[in-house]
């Protein structure tokens, strides 16, 4: 079974839409990984309704791939609540990294993320490079043959 790893932020959760409205974010603050988002973050659309469609498969082994940031250690745990209210069934299956690339142990290893940082760059397997060549979750369940 091929193993699929999703990234959180900007895959899954809309980071962006917490930061720019964020009070802080109009206050020029220009580290967003510091701002008190993390937790209750919105599920982009389609996000949830589709791994969850991914789980039942049975075709992938899943687990969520995600960095936290070391300026804000309440965000590792926020990051963990927010998976086991949106994706229970993932919960013991979080790993928060900052080498993303260390989990990939094959060529067939599958990463949805957004960005080209933190590991992935140097991500061997294949790179679902999420908003861009798979603009939305509907490009990624048809890639996945779903």
């Amino acid at each position: 079974m091929k193993k699929l790893f999703i990234d959180m932020d900007g895959v899954l959760a809309d980071f962006m839409e917490a930061a720019t409205s964020h009070p802080d974010y109009e206050n020029g603050t220009k580290e967003l990984d510091r701002l008190d988002i993390f937790e209750n973050l919105i599920p982009i659309p389609k996000s949830i309704e589709s791994v969850n469609k991914i789980l039942e498969s049975g075709k992938y082994d899943v687990f969520i791939l995600s960095t936290a940031p070391w300026g804000n250690p309440k965000a590792w745990m926020d990051k963990r609540l927010w998976i086991e209210k949106y994706l229970p069934k993932l919960k013991k299956r979080l790993i928060l990294s900052h080498y993303k690339d260390l989990c990939c142990g094959s060529d067939e290893d599958i990463i949805i993320d957004d960005r080209i940082c933190n590991g992935v760059e140097r991500w061997s397997g294949v790179h679902l490079h999420f908003g861009t060549e798979y603009k939305n979750w509907d490009d990624i369940l048809e890639k996945l043959g779903l």
